[in-house]
């Protein structure tokens, strides 16, 4: 045996597997264990990283489907607008199939004039088109949407069923809690998870004393209450367990928190937009008199984006307000917007709404590119997105956004989560539960909140920075600028796998 070259083998066996152990790491608080799942580490609270897995169309457990086309629809210059929302509105008045669709409009490919808003306002219906080739212009003038997709009315509480939440603290990333009263409710139900808005935690939060200037509105505790979509899972004694987790603590010093039954009959479903190229005619580049969003959603769920390219808008390739849920958002591209380089222009994938998925997409020269607005409630996902030539940050716009995972974002501006101070009209503490796990970017701050919460930079490859109000507590870091690759590579796709084993 030539002892000589084994031990050559061996030494060269030891120190590839040294360096290949060292070429990554992972964070302290969320863990591969021996079977490769994910183990997430408790803090001294109870907190833990929630799972963000249960965000997009169907909670990510559907494919987005394949709809039949019933309609085929070719430009004609005259009435392009016309004739697809007459498709539209023929198909309003098929009936739902077993799958809850009643079909697609196909848009051939060619140009599509279009004055005013495509409505959609049914459940089940999608608009297809034929890739690039297909163009719907937002001409003539007026700030407005080109495709709306919107049900109607408001989530309705349902009567005598309130009751609260007995724990004296339910931790972020909590699935089960107890409360006062099992008995009106039943395992499939809808309910609100309701955190209220108080007086002391405003007061501790420090958002009464917002340095004043010429339009800022200091909070107030009505203007704070919270409203978490969930459905119950299981129900146990006075225990109840629901789909999705807590991403703010609820805290009796705060007013602790309720749960209640709700409908919401006019939000429709099963809307998909997909395979086409929306523009906005424009005058010059910082005209305003023109499209604004080339995509808006609103009262729907499990519904989707993808596929589609947006240029010249306003505002944002895709707009989701606050009753959209379970959407997702994929391969779709932002360009070249016009307006002027300021305040409320240029979000290019803004998000208003709760377990909605923005991913795969792409966006140059937006100001807010991946965004969310004010007390939006999470979970919420941005997934392997990119921004190009950037006029402002990503993160969380302004005014408490709850629960947002940035995950694998690119930009060459900045990512910031942080107390903004006055800007707007006292946007304040922009976040809580804002978690940025494997992004580049220019400079990052990731501040935390002085109560009620974390946020987290995990895996960034930034300069870091201080922010706009440098004396606020720190957020919670792990491996800036870190030599080796973080495990794993992505935290949302990692938490849906290990799901679904």
């Amino acid at each position: 045996m030539n002892f000589k070259l084994l031990f050559l083998g061996s030494l060269f066996y030891l120190l590839s597997t040294s360096e290949g152990q060292a070429q990554t790491w992972q964070s302290n608080l969320v863990k591969l264990n021996k079977a490769e799942k994910l183990t997430y580490i408790h803090d001294a609270k109870g907190d833990v990283i929630p799972d963000f897995s249960r965000v997009g169309y169907h909670q990510g457990d559907k494919v987005i489907p394949q709809v039949k086309v019933v309609k085929e629809l070719s430009p004609n210059g005259i009435s392009d607008q016309q004739q697809i929302q007459e498709a539209i509105n023929e198909l309003a008045k098929m009936p739902l199939n077993k799958d809850g669709f009643r079909g697609t409009v196909l848009i051939k490919k060619g140009t599509y004039k279009i004055p005013g808003t495509i409505n959609i306002t049914a459940s089940g219906i999608v608009l297809r088109g034929e890739g690039l080739a297909t163009k719907l212009i937002a001409t003539g003038t007026g700030q407005r949407k080109l495709i709306s997709v919107n049900g109607f009315g408001k989530p309705k509480e349902v009567a005598n069923t309130r009751t609260k939440i007995t724990d004296a603290y339910v931790a972020v990333g909590t699935i089960s809690f107890q409360v006062d009263d099992v008995a009106n409710f039943k395992v499939g139900d809808d309910i609100i998870v309701f955190r209220p808005g108080t007086t002391k935690w405003i007061e501790d939060l420090k958002m009464d004393q917002i340095e004043a200037r010429e339009g800022t509105i200091q909070w107030k505790p009505a203007d704070y209450d919270l409203y978490f979509e969930r459905k119950i899972t299981a129900i146990k004694g006075s225990k109840i367990t629901i789909d999705n987790p807590l991403v703010m603590a609820m805290e009796t010093q705060y007013g602790g928190g309720e749960i209640y039954k709700f409908s919401f009959e006019g939000r429709i479903s099963e809307v998909g937009i997909e395979n086409m190229l929306l523009e906005s005619a424009y005058q010059s580049a910082t005209d305003e008199n023109h499209g604004w969003d080339a995509v808006w959603m609103n009262r729907v769920e499990n519904a989707w984006v993808s596929n589609v390219t947006s240029k010249y808008f306003g505002f944002s390739c895709v707009n989701l307000a606050n009753y959209s849920k379970q959407i997702t958002v994929t391969n779709c591209t932002s360009s070249a917007p016009k307006s002027k380089i300021e305040g409320g222009r240029r979000y290019s994938f803004n998000n208003d709404g709760q377990l909605n998925l923005v991913r795969d997409c792409t966006a140059s020269e937006g100001r807010h590119d991946y965004v969310t607005g004010a007390k939006v409630a999470g979970p919420n996902v941005f997934y392997n997105c990119k921004s190009e030539s950037a006029k402002a940050d990503i993160g969380p716009h302004h005014r408490w956004a709850v629960g947002t995972l940035y995950d694998n974002i690119t930009t060459d501006g900045d990512i910031n989560v942080q107390d903004r101070g006055n800007w707007g009209t006292g946007h304040g503490w922009a976040g809580v539960t804002q978690i940025l796990w494997n992004c580049i970017a220019a400079k990052v701050t990731v501040q935390n909140p002085y109560v009620s919460g974390n946020n987290y930079a995990i895996g960034i490859t930034a300069t870091k920075s201080s922010g706009r109000l440098k004396d606020r507590p720190d957020g919670i870091w792990e491996g800036l600028n870190h030599k080796d690759k973080l495990m794993p590579a992505s935290l949302y796709t990692k938490q849906l796998a290990d799901r679904k084993k």
